[in-house]
């Protein structure tokens, strides 16, 4: 008598979408794959009672809680053969599918893909699997470059492809428009800086006077920050280090944002130069590159210890390179002697 072969079902959707209804698509997964297994029952082939259920988990990763329980029944030795629908209901990565392969191999477990007709007890089984994986990842990769590609392109033009509009305004179909309702208050969060040139003297205000985000929290100091320096209330857009004109207005001037700009970037030196350094740096906030950028006081050492005193381009120390004039980096030493020299 031939031994009997404990098959066990697994079953993944991506999203939860549609797994309230009676029947959804584990349920459907689960039905054509047993009624494979009572075909093979002349082969001793017998389900397990035991399910292993992945409604709204990734095929991208292997941290999915059924998946890691059959893999423990597996490693138990519960387990002779895994049945799926399909290939990519176990794993959509060939490198995560070429672990698991393994794991079967070692604890002797096959696998078969009802819908594919593949079983890993072959050589040529094996073969066209991996080719299968293969161009299903070629696809998904191709697939994630032209979403990429289409959203650079739509950045370029001057559209806003990331998610939430920013307080100020709202979106509809990849353009912003003022949002009355809280444009306002952006206002009067670059108006305020100008005068208390403090973010916490800000917030402070913004408190005092009831001035909220859009959902009638206060605003935290680093959602200021991000604020005051985001381009996009200029009508500009960024991506990649890279500025376009934007297709929405702008709620701040440009006068008017530069003159923040300075105000923060002042500050930032101010700070640096605060924090006990042993070093006082002479030209901190009276040297510029030659784009108009605030060069800053900072350090560097080499393996032996020794210290490197340099002034740098703020559009470098903020990531905007392209911003930074044609010198963005100057010995400290030199440019104070120099300095010195001249008074």
């Amino acid at each position: 008598m031939k031994k009997q072969i404990r098959c066990a079902i697994y079953t993944r959707k991506s999203s939860e979408e549609g797994l309230e209804q009676d029947f959804n698509s584990l349920d459907a997964q689960r039905e054509a794959c047993e009624a494979y297994i009572k075909s093979q029952m002349h082969e001793c082939w017998i389900l397990i009672e035991k399910q292993y259920n992945d409604g709204g988990f990734s095929g991208g990763n292997m941290g999915r809680p059924a998946f890691q329980e059959l893999l423990s029944d597996i490693e138990s030795d519960e387990i002779d053969i895994v049945v799926v629908y399909k290939v990519d209901r176990l794993t959509r990565s060939l490198m995560d599918f070429a672990k698991i392969i393994d794991i079967f191999d070692k604890h002797e477990t096959s696998f078969v893909s009802i819908t594919q007709q593949f079983n890993t007890t072959t050589s040529m089984g094996r073969l066209t699997l991996n080719i299968l994986l293969s161009f299903a990842q070629f696809e998904r990769e191709v697939t994630g470059e032209r979403i990429r590609d289409k959203f650079a392109a739509s950045r370029k033009k001057g559209m806003f492809m990331h998610g939430i509009a920013p307080i100020g305004y709202i979106k509809k179909d990849g353009i912003l428009y003022e949002d009355k309702e809280h444009s306002h208050k952006i206002k009067t969060i670059f108006e305020k800086y100008i005068e208390f040139k403090s973010v916490a003297k800000l917030h402070n205000y913004l408190n005092e006077n009831q001035i909220y985000t859009r959902t009638g929290k206060s605003f935290r100091k680093g959602n200021l920050h991000r604020i005051l320096r985001n381009k996009v209330y200029i009508g500009k857009i960024e991506h990649k280090n890279e500025v376009y004109e934007g297709l929405h207005d702008g709620i701040i001037d440009a006068k008017t944002f530069n003159k923040v700009q300075k105000i923060m970037d002042e500050n930032s030196i101010n700070a640096k130069n605060s924090t006990g350094s042993k070093h006082i740096s002479l030209l901190a906030g009276k040297i510029f590159d030659d784009k108009g950028n605030i060069m800053s006081p900072s350090h560097s050492r080499n393996r032996h210890g020794a210290c490197y005193r340099y002034y740098i381009s703020q559009a470098i120390i903020q990531n905007r390179a392209h911003e930074a004039g044609t010198i963005s980096k100057i010995p400290s030493d030199e440019i104070e002697q120099f300095i010195s020299e001249k008074i």
